[in-house]
């Protein structure tokens, strides 16, 4: 009987997957890892924060350098008890738009584990994250009613949108619009939590949510980064156009324009100089360019989809 010759491969191991950024680390592994983190640094923001404690006088709600209209006629115009009231609204706007999004994620997240095994650590660890989310939607809640602000919920039109969009997104789509949602609300929150002219609230929620979403970016990264090797054409190209008309959905719905209308600003005036201020743009495609930058690598950023991703003001 003669041998097996040498080069014939016996192993019945999938082949390691590669795109541009390298080797794609196993997807267990990966999630187990991620479940241990959880382990060692998840918060509950009831007992974590202290929610009794008054608001400081003279303090923001949000950076003013991350104020819409900072650096604009009318910011310089305004006082500095409606800059500060600007910035509670918009504190609450962007609460408000948190909600919405993790509400989108967490039935994104579980319409992709639908069909997976439920007892692999990938499917346990999205079930963590789909906790973490519904605390993180309760502390915005809370925050929001904390804050005297009112709610902002996104205009009915973009409501409507995320709901088709939840409904027929692809696998590879899902995760790239969860890391939209999450990567330019986290690079604004890195620069709040540790801001001293902030209030220690905001300070709180922000440091909880940081460090929570830190390990939801990493699992999207990581299977995105899969799906889009394994996608076919068709998906792919779905995915690319798809995420880039949500940037633009998300862009728009980054502010309330409702919020100048309550601390007594001329809205469309407002709005007019929001969208002319190269201060504003230069911090939205500050806060994007690690997740673009990303997207090209791995495949997102390419033809129409591209083309959309500049339009909304994300990529320059």
């Amino acid at each position: 009987m003669s041998e097996v010759p040498s080069t014939m491969s016996t192993t019945t191991e999938p082949p390691a997957l590669r795109d541009a950024l390298g080797l794609i680390k196993d997807r267990e592994r990966v999630a187990e890892r991620l479940l241990q983190s959880s382990a060692k640094h998840s918060f509950d923001p009831d007992t974590e924060l202290d929610w009794d404690a008054p608001f400081e006088p003279g303090k923001w709600f949000w950076p003013p350098e991350l104020v819409s209209l900072y650096d604009t006629p009318m910011w310089r115009r305004m006082s500095e008890e409606q800059r500060l009231l600007l910035s509670q609204h918009e504190a609450a706007a962007l609460a408000s738009l948190g909600i919405w999004f993790e509400i989108i994620l967490i039935q994104l997240l579980t319409r992709h584990i639908y069909d997976k095994p439920a007892t692999s650590a990938h499917v346990r660890y999205a079930l963590t994250e789909i906790a973490d989310e519904c605390r993180h939607s309760k502390m915005f809640a809370r925050l929001i009613a904390k804050g005297g602000a009112p709610a902002y919920p996104v205009a009915p039109l973009h409501h409507n949108l995320g709901r088709f969009f939840k409904t027929v997104s692809t696998t590879p789509g899902s995760f790239t619009a969860t890391l939209l949602g999450e990567e330019i609300l986290d690079w604004m929150q890195r620069l709040t939590f540790p801001d001293e002219r902030v209030q220690p609230l905001i300070r709180g929620v922000t440091r909880i949510h940081v460090v929570e979403e830190a390990r939801h970016v990493r699992y999207a990264r990581e299977e995105l980064r899969r799906q889009m090797l394994r996608a076919p054409r068709w998906e792919a190209e779905l995915t690319r156009i798809g995420s880039g008309e949500f940037s633009r959905i998300f862009s728009q719905a980054f502010i309330n324009p409702k919020v100048y209308t309550n601390v007594g600003l001329d809205r469309r005036a407002a709005v007019a100089q929001v969208r002319a201020s190269g201060h504003r743009r230069e911090v939205m495609r500050n806060g994007a360019s690690k997740l673009t930058e990303f997207l090209d690598d791995v495949g997102v950023m390419r033809g129409v989809g591209r083309r959309l991703w500049k339009s909304s003001g994300l990529l320059a």
